[in-house]
């Protein structure tokens, strides 16, 4: 039976699930699954995928796919380090490159055909590879070349087989998308993936595997547990019960957000642990940003057992972790990603409960989850709720976290939100929030010396948080902002904007 989905072996980029992404942008159910996929399951998808990967496919231990992949007649596409795989493992050549290729790079189009169907002669694209193929396999043919490659895009039309070597799943390759929907075409895919579909699949799923059990969330506030919370109690009703630990971390506001909704609003059984002063004990004296994770993660494992034990018997826990949790805490499908920081959700949890766990969006993207919050119609003040650290306020905190920090710090953020949101920028800028460092410098209020904490204003724009770019706010703007936290904040008399990209920073400071 032939599956109508797309597999995208995972060799190890942080833009693996880019392309997954980009594939159900355009109705197509796609799944990332690892390099090392059985043969028989990936012969019964229509269309194969291979990632980038940091690696040389040249080097020890190099990931390198079953041959036998190239014989199953499926249409097969390679992505940077995709292109060499099919390169090398089909008889050609792949050297290190003197002139390696990083950024965007035009590239010239000799066969406006299969892959390039529609498309001008010259187009920019997103390289970011070291290594290149120098010889052809046979069979194969030149689709494209740039300046310092000469085989950017490769095809073998008789097998159905493609290579770029650059990547069309990022939005820096101009016509990338249309590219990737080329290649959809020619696997004869069936556009079946619609959120509405997603969403009754859930629901029937979740009933199914639950049945008479009770089961309990980890609510957060955030968008992904309250739209899991959602689904979950659309599916079992009264057998779920909500735990929202408040940790005192939280933003102005959100914790009485939290309970309107889901107590006023969807009815769900909800349980709420003021625990501020747990966790500013646990807090004390500690500055290394992964401990003050650690510390935060494992107190709030231990409060939220003993509130599931209260419960009763408990079978399943609902986590909102999402594919972003996994891959940036290096638990990637391949094994081959970074750890780039500890997420509160991913991992742990089953073992330390003995629950079994339900996680409605592990293989979905946050805009995905939104998408199906509305749908659900929860309110907008989830839905478009900014993203937000599981740890809180504690790591926009630099260093030490007190009860006095995070007033200067909460208050902060309130004027930064506020104003953005009264000026429409909101719609534009993914993320913006305040971060206060630990450093203090002299400042001049009122005609006396002050020595006072600096605030650092971070907003960023993005599609999908895996990169960004500092947002653009005009000067009068953060002006305002300015004279407001100076002037309302009286610990404050600096104001700094942060005007790194990711990368190299990243979104959050810690």
């Amino acid at each position: 039976m032939i599956h109508e989905s797309i597999y995208v072996l995972d060799f190890g980029s942080q833009y693996s699930h880019l392309i997954v992404r980009r594939i159900r942008e355009l109705g197509v159910h796609a799944e990332l699954v690892p390099f090392n996929t059985p043969l028989k399951k990936l012969s019964a998808c229509r269309g194969i995928i291979l990632s980038g990967g940091p690696q040389s496919v040249t080097g020890q231990g190099a990931l390198l796919v079953d041959r036998a992949v190239f014989a199953l007649g499926i249409p097969i596409l390679g992505v940077c380090y995709g292109l060499q795989l099919i390169a090398y493992l089909n008889g050609g050549k792949v050297s290190t490159s003197q002139k390696k290729e990083y950024g965007p790079t035009r590239i010239r189009i000799s066969k406006k055909t299969g892959i390039f169907k529609g498309l001008k002669i010259d187009q920019l694209t997103w390289m970011s590879h070291g290594d290149k193929v120098t010889k052809l396999p046979k069979g194969y043919k030149t689709l494209a070349s740039s300046n310092n490659c000469r085989y950017a895009a490769i095809a073998n039309y008789q097998k159905r087989i493609f290579g770029l070597q650059f990547h069309p799943e990022v939005s820096n390759t101009t016509n990338g998308q249309k590219m990737i929907a080329n290649f959809i075409k020619l696997t004869g895919v069936k556009h079946i993936w619609t959120t509405g579909k997603f969403i009754n699949n859930k629901i029937d799923e979740i009933k199914k595997i639950v049945g008479k059990d009770q089961v309990v969330c980890a609510l957060s506030g955030g968008v992904d547990s309250s739209v899991a919370a959602t689904i979950v109690h659309k599916a079992i009703g009264s057998q779920l019960t909500c735990i929202y630990v408040d940790t005192g971390l939280m933003r102005h506001g959100e914790s009485e957000q939290v309970i309107k909704t889901f107590r006023k609003y969807q009815r769900i059984n909800l349980k709420v642990i003021k625990a501020k002063a747990q966790f500013l004990r646990k807090l004390k004296g500690v500055t290394d940003p992964e401990k003050k994770r650690k510390i935060i993660g494992e107190l709030f494992i231990r409060i939220f057992e003993n509130e599931a034990k209260k419960i009763g018997k408990i079978k399943w826990l609902v986590q909102g972790t999402l594919y972003t949790d996994v891959i940036t805490s290096g638990i990637s499908v391949g094994k081959t990603a970074a750890v780039i920081k500890s997420h509160h959700n991913v991992g742990g949890l089953p073992k330390k409960f003995g629950f079994k766990l339900i996680e409605p969006w592990r293989d979905l993207y946050k805009d995905e989850v939104r998408k199906v919050g509305r749908l659900l119609k929860l309110p907008t003040e989830v839905t478009a709720r900014q993203p937000f650290p599981g740890p809180g306020l504690a790591v926009r905190i630099i260093g030490e976290v007190t009860e006095k920090k995070l007033a200067i710090v909460r208050s902060a953020d309130w004027i930064v939100r506020e104003e953005i949101e009264k000026s429409g920028l909101h719609k534009n800028i993914q993320q913006y929030f305040a971060v206060l460092p630990t450093i203090k410098s002299v400042g001049v209020q009122g005609d006396n010396r002050t020595y006072g904490y600096p605030i650092i204003i971070r907003a960023v724009t993005t599609k999908d948080f895996m990169t960004a770019d500092w947002a653009k706010i005009p000067h009068d703007l953060m002006a305002k902002i300015s004279v407001r936290i100076t002037n309302e904040v009286r610990e404050v008399n600096r104001v700094l904007y942060d005007i790194t990209s990711k990368p190299p920073g990243t979104v959050e400071w810690e």
